[in-house]
């Protein structure tokens, strides 16, 4: 990828913490906010963060240790390291990850918001299906919510990867790798209301193939799904912080309090570490504890 300057790198960071990683603002500010300081360090030792080597960030991390050795902050400063890389090496800035052997402190399990089914509900009744975008607003959310997609595999998902007669859809997941993805009955119906609307959109020239469009044609963006996500939540008077990688987050959460084994959640979610799906097994660990205190009558 060609040479792209440093503000138009942060500003695409930016979109990618609160778009894919779903992270809250004030998250995504502290992550920034550590992504300076690096960039501050980058300045000091007249170095490049896009080229620095992993002996480079722990120079820099005991550097940040020095000023703060609050472990929960450290914590913070290189998980934001974490994240920053990761991002350079989906986006094809670098070819190999210079953060990976960087050692998190240990520190308490950050459980996602996770919406109920009765407020997943109340979000789909918002959707006014009179609207031009009535019906594409709802395949979005049954299409986040069915199966569990990230908001960047929704808006890149093309037509010619649903196969509707066998029920899947052919992802296109992080690091180019793909799975195969069953289409959730209710996901179906809706997306088939949505494709006879569709027919009579305008299409832009190369976006005959896409799955989801805007009203002028063109390949529906991260930003758009974020917004009527956001704006639907707002309107079903959720207070919880709801993107569409909340949808994600329900989706695994309610398939792993159902009974779907931790593996097959993990397959579906596209996650190449087992590791990574088990944090749904701590969110179901917190539903039975509230459970606990709010039905069990010593706690009355």
């Amino acid at each position: 990828m060609g040479v792209i300057k440093d503000e138009e790198l942060r500003k695409r960071y930016r979109i990618y913490l609160r778009l894919e990683r779903g992270l809250t603002a004030k998250t995504a500010e502290a992550y920034e906010q550590d992504l300076d300081k690096l960039y501050e360090y980058c300045k000091q030792t007249k170095s490049d963060p896009v080229h620095l080597k992993d002996e480079d960030l722990n120079n820099f991390v005991l550097s940040t240790f020095n000023e703060d050795s609050n472990p929960r902050t450290q914590a913070r400063i290189i998980s934001g390291i974490h994240s920053f890389y990761r991002f350079l090496l989906y986006h094809k800035y670098i070819d190999a990850d210079p953060s990976e052997l960087l050692d998190m402190p240990r520190r308490e399990l950050h459980l996602p918001d996770v919406l109920s089914v009765e407020e997943v509900d109340r979000l789909t009744e918002q959707i006014d299906l009179s609207s031009n975008e009535g019906h594409r607003n709802r395949a979005i959310i049954e299409m986040l919510y069915g199966s569990g997609l990230r908001v960047s595999e929704l808006v890149a998902l093309r037509l010619s990867d649903i196969y509707r007669d066998e029920h899947y859809m052919l992802i296109h997941g992080k690091g180019n790798k793909q799975r195969l993805v069953p289409v959730s009955p209710e996901a179906e119906r809706w997306f088939g209301y949505w494709m006879e609307e569709r027919a009579h959109w305008p299409v832009r020239p190369g976006a005959e193939d896409y799955a989801f469009l805007n009203r002028r044609g063109a390949p529906l963006t991260r930003m758009m799904v974020f917004y009527i996500v956001r704006d639907l939540a707002a309107a079903a008077g959720i207070k919880k912080t709801v993107s569409p990688h909340t949808l994600r987050h329900s989706f695994a959460t309610h398939m792993l309090q159902n009974g779907a084994d931790l593996r097959v959640i993990q397959q579906l979610l596209g996650h190449e570490e087992i590791t990574t799906t088990e944090l749904y097994t701590h969110l179901s660990v917190e539903n039975l504890r509230d459970a606990i205190i709010k039905y069990h009558p010593a706690n009355q």
